[in-house]
Formats: C-alpha cells, sequence, structure tokens
C-alpha cells in the first residue's frame, strides 16, 4: 500500500515558508514523505518561459524552478531525515492542490500568500482549501506557542473524524489534546423542546468523546472544556488553551 505524504503548497512567500517548515517537521513526526508543490501560472498569461537570450539563469520557468528548490531547500533544513518529493505545476492552487492532496496524510498552507497582481489572482487559497479538501488541513500562522496543546472542538456527533486526526497530531508532538464543546442553545429553549438537563447531556458528551480519545491514542494527555456562547467560533478562539494550538495544529473545527 502506498504510504500517504503530508502535501505542503509554497509560493515564496515568508508564511508559506513557515507552512513548509512545520509541515518537514510534521512529516518528520509521522514518519511519512513530504510533498511539496509549487504552482504557476505563467504558463496561463505567456508562452515566452525561457531563458532571455544572453542572460544566465533567467526566464519564468527557471524563477518557478528556484523557487521550489527554495522550498524544499526550507523543508530538508526543518527536517534532514524526511523524503521530500515535489511537483513544479502549471495553473492555480486552487484548481492543483485539491488534486494533489487527495487522500494524503495533510494538506499544509501558509495562512497568506504573495500579495500584488500574482496574490489576486491566486485569491484567498488557504480559506478555500480549508473548506474543501478532501483531508484534514492544516493553515500555519506565525506566532503562537509551538508546545502548545492541540485544540479540537466536538460537536453533538463527537465529531468523529476531527477527533481522530487531532489525536494523531497531538499523540505524534507530544502535546496535551484539549476537547471543547460549546453549547450555543440557551438553557430555556432546549428545555421546551427536548426535556433534558443541556449541561448533564453535554458533559456526558465530553465524557465520552474523551474516552474514544484514550481510546484511539492510549497515553496521551485528554482535558475536556464545556463552555457556552452564542458563537462557536468565538468561544473557541477566545479560550486562551485554544489560542496556544492555532500555529502548531491542523485546523480546530466543530
Amino acid at each position: 500500500m502506498k504510504t500517504k505524504a503530508i502535501v505542503v503548497g509554497y509560493d515564496g512567500s515568508e508564511p508559506a515558508a513557515l507552512a513548509v517548515r512545520w509541515a518537514a517537521r510534521e512529516a518528520s513526526r509521522r514518519k511519512v514523505p513530504l510533498h511539496l508543490v509549487h504552482c504557476t501560472l505563467w504558463p496561463l498569461l505567456t508562452k515566452n518561459l525561457g531563458p532571455v537570450p544572453g542572460i544566465k539563469d533567467s526566464g519564468l520557468q527557471h524563477a518557478a524552478e528556484k523557487t521550489m528548490q527554495e522550498g524544499a531547500d526550507h523543508a530538508r533544513r526543518a527536517a534532514p531525515d524526511v523524503e521530500v518529493l515535489t511537483s513544479l505545476l502549471s495553473g492555480s492552487p486552487n484548481a492543483n492542490l485539491p488534486r494533489m492532496s487527495a487522500g494524503q496524510e495533510m494538506l499544509v498552507l501558509g495562512s497568506r500568500g504573495l500579495g500584488g497582481f500574482m496574490g489576486l489572482l491566486i485569491g484567498s487559497v488557504s480559506l478555500e482549501m480549508a473548506a474543501t479538501a478532501s483531508c484534514p488541513v492544516a493553515v500555519i500562522k506565525p506566532g503562537g506557542d509551538p508546545d502548545g496543546p492541540v485544540v479540537v472542538a466536538v460537536d453533538d456527533s463527537g465529531s468523529p473524524a476531527a477527533l481522530e486526526e487531532a489525536c494523531t497530531a497531538a499523540a505524534s508532538a507530544g502535546a496535551r489534546l484539549v476537547i471543547i464543546h460549546v453549547r450555543t442553545v440557551p438553557a430555556g429553549y432546549r428545555l421546551v423542546r427536548d426535556p433534558v438537563d443541556p449541561e448533564a447531556a453535554a458533559e456526558a458528551l465530553l465524557v465520552s468523546v474523551v474516552a474514544k480519545a484514550q481510546e484511539l491514542s492510549p497515553g496521551l494527555t485528554v482535558e475536556q472544556l464545556l463552555l457556552t456562547d452564542t458563537s462557536v467560533p468565538r468561544a473557541i478562539l477566545h479560550q486562551p488553551r485554544a489560542r496556544a494550538s492555532q500555529s502548531s495544529g491542523p485546523k480546530a473545527m466543530e
């Protein structure tokens, strides 16, 4: 069976370099290859990709190859033991990255890419991939605490796919896991609609999810946190323990 890889997009920007280094270290922890992808739009805009006569190492094709090599160098410096695969693709990241990452271990992206005209063409790649990719997505932001916990928010279903990925991330990093559940429905409304104690039901859910996490990753340190808010994202982002993991793990989802 073919080993899954961690796929990372690189466009030459510093946020993308941060993502490549994070992805390389994560690949090392998980003992999987790293597949670095650079997408160039120039073949869609011009056929003049070759070198300028008389100017060494010039031309758009050479520039794209140089950018890809630069990304591979970032990866190898961050994790010398990791196998680094590279793909230089024509077209937009929005079109290529879903295809390259389908069925893979994870897709990793920087929080921002190159600005200016090319940035306008590319658009908000990380936001789109986080919403549409068919594998776990990590959007790496600068700052934060690299030694912080992995945080996962679960809904009433227990969010089994998110929980499994969070357990894998926490176990590979040697981090603790914080499981959050946010109650968003006012208690009075819940009692009219469904006559049960909403807090007791939420606590029972968390106990069940914690037990599942410990079953998935024995020995993992697991904490649970029950929050009440009208906004799930706000409750998660305003939690200090949640903020600690924003730049060091996959996107937390409910």
